[in-house]
Order: structure tokens, then C-alpha cells, then sequence
């Protein structure tokens, strides 16, 4: 028996993405996605109880005691490898912004199974985390970044359709746009700055939205990108000058 282990948003058992049987795209030969989010068997993932979660029928769902008063994401994921039910402060406390992300990159379409994928995978592979870094933020947002990759079309035609959208832009407001590109959303992107995004390598746009969008600091995404510090400095150097020649703004304003 399986049931939903992020609650009302359910979908039919799947395998994902990165394991055989599965696809990028969250489908397999069985059947096609109907929601936003997985079930699982219950004895291979935890359930999690909250406002997008339910606990099987019967169970008695896991709350914090005073002991576990905001413990790191570290110490939730290694405690999780004997009680697995502690993965879900990881949950409760991420899956919000991860869905966000994904949906800026995406959109809504592809935010809830990127959002479900990425901690089922992250469920799975928590034996693998560092334990010596307390935020897991990097470590879920290289994941997500995996995911997403798969649906690098689907990101370019979403900049492009944006880049088409008529809006009028007058040279002080693009200027400020691009002053606040690194924080800007993919829902308010101006059609000249979605054109470049559009233009960007895939690793270029991954590593500058990682820095903008999901407002890591460069030591964040070398964790996620599992590069080297002195390469994100480099390469966001080289992803600005191309923004810049790309909106035909001055040095100065990027």
C-alpha cells in the first residue's frame, strides 16, 4: 500500500527521475503523473504531517520535543538516518523556498514535481550528506539544479515566450532592472532581460539564478554546483559580461 507522503497533493506511486525506470520528466511506462507530488511505500520514506502532509491512518505523526528545539538541518538529517520521521524538519523548513525557485526557473507547472523530487531524492541520499555544514540549503539546491537541468527546454522557451511579452521599457527602467537582476523574479522579468537570460548557457544561468534567485552566497554555490569558490567568482564575472553586451548597458551598471 502506498499514500501520499506530502498530503493532499498526491500523485501515483513513481519511480524518480534518477533511477531506472523513472524519466526527467517524472513519467514512466505504467502511468503519467495526476498531481504534484509522490507517494511512497511507508517503510522507505517517512511520512511528514503539516499543511502539505498527512500521517498514514492510524499513525501517531512525530512532533519536535523540547529538545529538538531548531536543530540544524545536519543534525535533522543525521538523526533521520535511525528515526527517519526527523527528515521532515528538512522538509518543513525548505520545501517552501525550493518550490519557489523551481517555479521562477519552471513555472507552476513544474514547480510541485521538481519540488517532490528533490527531497525524495535528498530522503535518499541523506546518508551521503556532509554532517560538518549545519544549512542543507547548497546541498538541496544542487538537487534541485539536477532536476531542473532535465527541463532546460522547457526553461529556454519559458524566457523566450517572456521575451515576447509587449511591455514597455524605457531606458531608466531597464537600467534598474538590470541593477536588481539578482533579485529579481522570473514572474516580473522584463522582456529584454528574459531575451538574455534566454541567451545564457545553461551552467551560466544555473550558477547566476543560484546567486540571484535563490540568494546564495558564492561559498553556497560552489557547495551546490560542487565547484571550486574561485570558479563561481570567474564564471559570474564572465555571466555579467555577457548581460551587460546583451541589454547594451555600461560597465558600471551590472
Amino acid at each position: 500500500m502506498v499514500r501520499t507522503v506530502f498530503g493532499d497533493l498526491c500523485l501515483p506511486s513513481v519511480a524518480p527521475a534518477h533511477e531506472p525506470g523513472g524519466s526527467r520528466d517524472g513519467t514512466e511506462a505504467s502511468g503519467a503523473r495526476t498531481g504534484p507530488y509522490d507517494t511512497v511505500p511507508y517503510d522507505t520514506v517517512p511520512y511528514y504531517t503539516g499543511p502539505y502532509r498527512a500521517a498514514p491512518d492510524g499513525a501517531e505523526p512525530y512532533h519536535a520535543g523540547p529538545d529538538d528545539a531548531e536543530p540544524s538541518d545536519a543534525v535533522l538529517i543525521e538523526a533521520s538516518l535511525t528515526a527517519p520521521e526527523r527528515f521532515a524538519g528538512v522538509f518543513d523548513r525548505h520545501a517552501d523556498e525550493i518550490h519557489a525557485y523551481a517555479g521562477r526557473r519552471l513555472g507552476p507547472e513544474h514547480a510541485d514535481d521538481v519540488t517532490a523530487e528533490t527531497f525524495l531524492v535528498a530522503f535518499r541520499k541523506r546518508h551521503r550528506y556532509d554532517t560538518s555544514r549545519p544549512d542543507a540549503r547548497p546541498w538541496l539546491y544542487g538537487i534541485a539544479g539536477n532536476l531542473i537541468s532535465g527541463h532546460r527546454r522547457s526553461e529556454v522557451r519559458r524566457l523566450r515566450a517572456l521575451a515576447r511579452t509587449p511591455r514597455d521599457v524605457d531606458e531608466r527602467g531597464l537600467h534598474e532592472e538590470e541593477r536588481g537582476a539578482e533579485r529579481a523574479s522570473a514572474a516580473a522579468l522584463r522582456p529584454v532581460l528574459a531575451a538574455a537570460l534566454a541567451r545564457l548557457s545553461a551552467a551560466e544561468r544555473e550558477l547566476l539564478l543560484l546567486v540571484a534567485w535563490a540568494d546564495l552566497s558564492y561559498e553556497e554555490a560552489a557547495e551546490a554546483l560542487k565547484i571550486p569558490i574561485g570558479t563561481v567568482r570567474s564564471r559570474l564575472h564572465r555571466v555579467r559580461a555577457k548581460l551587460r553586451r546583451h541589454l547594451d548597458l555600461p560597465k558600471e551598471n551590472v
